[in-house]
């Protein structure tokens, strides 16, 4: 473990350690805030931040998403949960409650193209991305070197379609035995099994060029350049089993132009997908969204 992102995870924890997050998803109706804000208040807990959103007053969903101090949290933990189910029984609460010092462990999936994953590594090493990465599994070994340079163990498990099965099983063992939180595909080039996103629904994170659904499959940004494309950029998402169609929870794109070959388009594609999926992972670990239906709520 590098000092510095060793020094900041220690920091973190520490000024963190009374810290909690609360996300609720309920059917709108008055006194929810109210209710909740009281609960709180009666544990001595004070609100830090608060952002919610009904999708129609009257009738529709309501979001929110709070964090709050609590003096001696971590001793109060089974009473908070215990307690706060009789409100979110009155009012039909879908909730979580997230303790933040509790750093989510990461698995990260790579192929052979590794922008993504140099991203990811950087921002971790650095401690902006707080998180535990304890494993990188790849179904290549190019990344191998580089991963070991973080003091992060490196895993080859060839994968393509006729091993995807018992490849997929050698994943999911890992997976367990690191106790993984989420799972980050940094340009992991394989498709996934029903039975292997149900076991992390929600918490499997993509990226990938934002050409689909009009350029997919091989080649995209030469077939793009022969189009004379004008906008390039890239998408993070929840992967489902509708391939590349979970849902979105960060999207950028640059302009590009004549002059622009299609080399120049796949390094500016590389920049905007490294930037969307770290953006896509810090929201994520930071228990800033909400997933209903096919869309997200990004707080």
């Amino acid at each position: 473990m590098k000092p510095i992102k060793q020094n900041r995870q220690q920091a973190f924890q520490k000024d963190r350690e009374n810290r909690g997050r609360l996300l609720i998803t309920c059917p709108d109706q008055p006194g929810i805030v109210a209710a909740v804000s009281q609960f709180l208040s009666s544990h001595r807990a004070n609100i830090i931040e608060s952002s919610q959103y009904s999708t129609n007053p009257e009738g529709g969903v309501f979001f929110i998403r709070i964090e709050f101090e609590c003096p001696d949290l971590e001793s109060k933990r089974e009473l908070l949960q215990a307690s706060f189910d009789d409100i979110a029984q009155n009012f039909s609460m879908d909730w979580k409650l997230f303790f933040v010092k509790e750093l989510k462990r990461a698995a990260i999936f790579v192929s052979k193209e590794l922008h993504c994953l140099r991203e990811l590594l950087l921002e971790w090493e650095s401690g902006d991305l707080m998180a535990d990465i304890p494993l990188v599994i790849s179904n290549h070994p190019d990344a191998k070197d580089f991963v070991e340079s973080f003091g992060v163990p490196f895993v080859h498990i060839p994968a393509n379609k006729n091993n995807r099965q018992e490849a997929e099983q050698q994943q999911l063992r890992l997976l367990e035995e690191y106790d993984i939180d989420v799972i980050i595909l940094a340009r992991y080039m394989q498709i996934l099994t029903s039975g292997f996103v149900e076991a992390y629904a929600e918490k499997i994170i993509n990226i990938h060029h934002s050409f689909l659904p009009a350029f997919v499959g091989a080649k995209p940004y030469d077939r793009a350049f022969e189009r004379g494309v004008k906008i390039i950029g890239a998408t993070s998402h929840y992967v489902t089993n509708d391939l590349d169609e979970g849902p979105i929870i960060e999207q950028d794109v640059k302009r590009v132009n004549h002059r622009d070959q299609v080399e120049d388009l796949k390094k500016n594609g590389k920049i905007i997908e490294r930037s969307v999926l770290v953006r896509a992972v810090k929201w994520h670990i930071d228990d800033r969204i909400i997933v209903h239906e096919n869309k997200t709520i990004v707080f």
